[in-house]
């Protein structure tokens, strides 16, 4: 089976390392370098095939198509993978504090003490 098709069971795998960063590369328009980059930085951490080749998931491409479109309006590198982090925790901390409102023992229930 070529390496770049997962088997069937990894189909919805959003995590599933199947992309070779050539290819990963041309899917976002970019080159392999920015994905060495964006590693480097610490935003994405792509996992190694059994000869030490990096491979990526869906999910991060996703972060790394993010990435580029921060870096294409000027953003540098370093700076674009921040704001994706920053992005990041703004969004898990909306979730959590959406989560605690609507706990029937969240805040803005009970007596107000």
């Amino acid at each position: 089976m070529p390496a770049d098709h997962p088997p069937a069971g990894h189909l919805d795998d959003d995590d599933y390392p199947a992309y070779t960063m050539g290819r990963a590369a041309d899917l976002l328009g970019t080159t392999p370098a920015f994905l060495r980059a964006v590693g480097e930085a610490g935003l994405i951490t792509p996992r190694r095939s059994e000869g030490g080749h990096r491979r990526y998931s869906r999910r991060q491409l996703r972060i790394a198509a993010r990435a580029r479109e921060l870096v294409g309006q000027g953003t540098p590198v370093e700076a674009a993978c921040r704001i994706i982090e920053l992005e990041d925790r703004l969004g898990e901390t909306l979730r959590d504090n959406e989560e605690l409102r609507r706990r029937p023992d969240g805040p803005g229930t009970g007596d107000g003490r």
